[in-house]
């Protein structure tokens, strides 16, 4: 039976974070640990675990069908790949760092200087892209110590929550690149039996995507009120309205964006809404 071959990362948060996407789409997976190359069990793809940095060029060479990497990889590799999709996980940054006490003041500073960086290409693109004159030292794991024993004058890594360079004395000075999850293919077209396989993940996946972000409302609201309370509320295409036993009252169910939750709570409750309950979104077909 046909299978499409998924490149994905072997460890770290990316790992971590792309298990559970693919959990989430309903995929299972035969036993994981220590194993190069796994099958699901009821679902035609396989999962062949990568370094992350070599996961582009083994999409383009073919050793796999499609990958799950950091976008920073796929920039920096410059491997013969596109983008089919962005997850919208594992989140972060590529930006240059120096020491607190290094008197930064702008750009001009790196001139010079020398920058510590696992991400050579990235870097040297956006130092001749603003003119700057600095020399690179390619280091493989923990940039961030190199300020501190003389082997650069500053850094240019991966950033998510910041704590790494706080523990360095380093701070954020230049953000050059937002990075995340994105799904990539090889530039050469697919089979059409591994084309539809695609296919069919890729609704798995925007399916959990949709409901990523989304909590499911349902409310006791007064006849009188409905109105009111619907003016405020921004469904996918209109709230359900259902009769309750008490003529006076209905049931009203909608979806909405987590990031305007306590917002819209809030004016729904002062519109007259009670017993409001809330619910996570597992997935969502649209």
């Amino acid at each position: 039976m046909t299978a499409l071959r998924i490149a994905v990362q072997s460890k770290g948060r990316l790992y971590d974070e792309t298990m559970d996407l693919l959990s989430e789409a309903g995929i299972k997976l035969t036993a994981v640990k220590r194993t190069l190359l796994v099958p699901s069990r009821n679902f035609p793809v396989e999962l062949l675990f990568l370094r992350d940095d070599d996961i582009p060029e083994s999409v383009a060479n073919g050793t796999a069908d499609i990958g799950i990497v950091g976008l920073n990889e796929v920039l920096e590799k410059r491997s013969a790949v596109k983008i089919v999709s962005r997850l919208g996980f594992s989140k972060c940054r590529l930006s240059v760092a120096v020491p607190k006490s290094s008197g930064y003041d702008g750009l001009g500073w790196l001139n010079g200087k020398t920058i510590a960086t696992s991400y050579p290409v990235i870097l040297n693109s956006f130092l001749k892209e603003k003119g700057i004159s600095a020399a690179t030292h390619v280091i493989t794991g923990s940039v961030e110590i190199a300020p501190g024993i003389g082997l650069a004058d500053a850094i240019f890594d991966i950033v998510s929550s910041g704590s790494t360079l706080v523990s360095n004395s380093l701070e954020e000075v230049e953000k050059v690149v937002d990075s995340e999850a994105v799904l990539i293919s090889a530039n050469s077209d697919l089979s059409t039996e591994k084309q539809a396989i695609l296919e069919q993940l890729m609704f798995r996946i925007e399916a959990v995507k949709a409901a990523g972000d989304k909590k499911y409302i349902l409310m006791n609201v007064p006849k009188a009120k409905l109105d009111e309370v619907l003016s405020v509320l921004p469904g996918i295409k209109s709230p359900t309205v259902l009769p309750l036993a008490d003529e006076g009252w209905c049931s009203v169910h909608t979806v909405l964006d987590e990031r305007r939750f306590w917002e819209i709570i809030g004016k729904i409750k002062a519109a007259g809404a009670e017993g409001i309950l809330v619910l996570d979104i597992e997935k969502m077909v649209l």
